[in-house]
């Protein structure tokens, strides 16, 4: 009996080792969508703002530099979507060096914005998640320009979109999606004052009147008037 049981049991374990082994080998798809890079374009192929994340379009090859490496597949990207008007509900899809790439905007035309909002994705990602992220930093995008994508616009205010990416993806990991929150959380982040990253590691001191990093030049709108609102309240005009 002693026998039976001990061979019962050794048969138990045989199966849920080769099961554990079975489950251990499977391939299991992420549940979090991944980025190869963030892109905002103009009509012109121009990038805006962006961060490429990984070792996508990260390392100097056959003789050019990093930024030249970028450009070059920017523009490949540019020519496969020149033309194409993505509703800001409805990316488009393409392939441009076996990478997936979905985007939303266009021409000025109709009265939409002129300016495209890029995601690569790899080949593996799902079209319809990556369509799904774009869409929603797009409307984001839109909400904080005052319902326009112009170009000069987003000029204008590229602190807040490099916030509205770091709020959206961090290291190729996507945090937010829903548009209304992204933009809610860059303009929080933007009243607490910009990082020290955005201000590309300044420690030069502040202009009076000035926030830390921006000279009077580089600020937008916004910042103005909470400047002039701040030296009003001080009693400083």
């Amino acid at each position: 009996l002693v026998s039976a049981l001990n061979h019962n049991l050794s048969s138990v374990l045989l199966i849920s080792l080769l099961k554990s082994d079975f489950i251990a080998t499977m391939s299991v798809p992420p549940l979090i969508p991944k980025v190869d890079a963030i892109l905002v374009l103009d009509n012109d192929g121009q990038r805006l703002a962006g961060k490429y994340y990984g070792k996508f379009m990260s390392g100097a090859e056959d003789g050019k530099s990093v930024e030249e490496i970028r450009t070059n597949f920017e523009k490949q990207v540019h020519q496969k979507i020149s033309g194409i008007i993505a509703r800001p509900d409805a990316a488009e899809v393409v392939s441009v060096m076996g990478r997936t790439v979905v985007f939303c905007g266009g021409s000025g035309q109709g009265g939409g914005g002129d300016i495209r909002v890029v995601h690569v994705g790899p080949s593996s990602e799902s079209e319809l998640v990556l369509a799904y992220l774009c869409e929603g930093m797009y409307d984001g995008l839109s909400q904080l320009m005052g319902g326009t994508t112009e170009r000069a616009m987003v000029l204008d205010n590229l602190e807040l979109v490099f916030l509205l990416i770091d709020e959206h993806c961090d290291g190729g990991i996507i945090l937010e999606t829903d548009g209304s929150k992204l933009a809610g959380a860059v303009l929080l982040r933007d009243e607490e004052g910009p990082p020290d990253a955005m201000m590309g590691g300044m420690n030069q001191p502040p202009s009076q009147g000035m926030p830390s990093g921006v000279s009077a030049g580089d600020m937008t709108l916004g910042q103005a008037f909470r400047q002039a609102r701040e030296q009003w309240l001080s009693g400083g005009l």
